[in-house]
């Protein structure tokens, strides 16, 4: 599998992204023999195929020209789907009011929670999951020091 410079990518790309109005929220090389570049794009409102299809048609000729990938190379755009990484305290702050998943340390060990994140401030979360057995639902309070990962969580 061939190793592309990553960092030298997202440097050439982020500012181009930016400027036309999005986040460069992930890229990672993957695919089978390693030859595909996946782009993760966001923004407040919701990624359509249309926005996929424009960065696509821009930075896959940046790429090419700056010659960072030898050989042949597919290209993915994408958003970052449905449940997302919740990476910052400004994407819990964006999501407050949704329905998360969040791993988090409890004592010496680790737990996770799902439910409605109902409060972000600079102490940490808060999220409102349902009581036990039928039970009136609980709020849990997660310091940010207490937190390992968190996502969106789709729910049905």
């Amino acid at each position: 599998m061939p190793t592309w410079p990553i960092t030298s990518i997202r440097e050439l790309l982020e500012p181009t992204i930016k400027h036309m109005g999005y986040e460069l929220y992930s890229l990672d090389q993957s695919g089978h023999a390693g030859r595909t570049l996946r782009i993760s794009i966001d923004r407040i409102e919701p990624i359509t195929i249309e926005d996929c299809e424009r960065v696509s048609r821009v930075a896959g000729p940046l790429i090419d020209h700056a010659n960072l990938i030898d050989g042949p190379y597919d290209l993915e755009v994408s958003s970052p789907g449905a449940e997302r990484a919740l990476r910052s305290n400004k994407d819990y702050e964006r999501f407050n009011g949704k329905r998360v998943n969040v791993r988090y340390r409890s004592g010496e060990s680790e737990t996770v929670v799902e439910g409605q994140l109902v409060a972000v401030d600079s102490a940490g979360i808060a999220v409102q999951a349902p009581g036990a057995r039928s039970r009136a639902p609980v709020i849990i309070h997660i310091g940010w020091e207490d937190v390992v990962a968190g996502r969106l969580a789709f729910y049905c």
